[in-house]
């Protein structure tokens, strides 16, 4: 039986996967930290789902994503985290700068970096815990690619990879770490990245697969990258 305080932050909460995420697993009994960047919008939320803590940050900001877990800690032990904030702005190779090679790096690596990294540390004292990431097709090998898309691409192959580190080092300290590789998904981002791509795969279709992910019943699944193909 969950423990009233087991507490679960999911980033990119605003919108989309986060959002689905966020209403799922307080539905499932958890206390749920919300973030994301746009305030207006996890205040819906918060007021729609009981259970759910809104906290506007910037997962790309060492200090906001510590102000993130330190908001968990004032709530209860944490025992879930779901790294989903990302942006995707496509951009032809030709015409990718530096500024925004960066800028991409810095929310869709870096930004999962940082959450796994406070994550790791109070689930490795605390008694274990849970971290899903969120990744893409896009940064698979051997799946076929959209132009444009360079730097998204290699920073969801890097969540990958680091998935498998945080697993590997986490593996006898009871932390389990998974990635979730899905394809298209109607999202609002998916939109206005590619609005002729049609898909049936919902953001409550994978908020369902995060939400089994982190129960007991899945205690031997870590370090691992779940491609999901949609019908796209």
């Amino acid at each position: 039986m969950m423990d009233a305080t087991d507490v679960a932050v999911v980033t990119g909460a605003s919108r989309g996967i986060g959002e689905a995420t966020a209403r799922r697993l307080a539905a499932d009994g958890y206390q749920v930290v919300a973030a994301a960047r746009t305030a207006a919008e996890l205040e819906r939320l918060a007021i729609d789902t009981p259970g759910v803590t809104p906290c506007t940050m910037d997962v790309a900001s060492d200090v906001d994503v510590a102000r993130l877990a330190t908001t968990a800690d004032e709530l209860g032990r944490l025992q879930v985290w779901v790294n989903n904030a990302a942006i995707l702005v496509p951009t032809r190779f030709a015409a990718l700068d530096l500024v925004a090679w960066r800028e991409t790096m810095s929310v869709d690596l870096d930004g999962v970096f940082l959450g796994c990294h406070q994550a790791y540390r109070r689930m490795t004292s605390g008694g274990g815990g849970v971290i899903v990431n969120i990744a893409s097709l896009s940064g698979v090998v051997h799946v076929e690619k959209f132009p444009g898309l360079a730097a998204y691409n290699v920073a969801k192959a890097g969540v990958i990879a680091l998935t498998e580190a945080v697993a590997l080092e986490g593996r006898d300290r009871g932390v389990r770490c998974m990635c979730l590789s899905p394809g298209a998904v109607a999202t609002a981002m998916l939109e206005r990245a590619n609005p002729r791509l049609q898909t049936e795969m919902a953001p409550h279709d994978i908020a369902a697969i995060i939400a089994f992910l982190v129960r007991p019943e899945a205690a031997w699944l870590s370090g691992t990258n779940i491609p999901i193909f949609s019908n796209a």
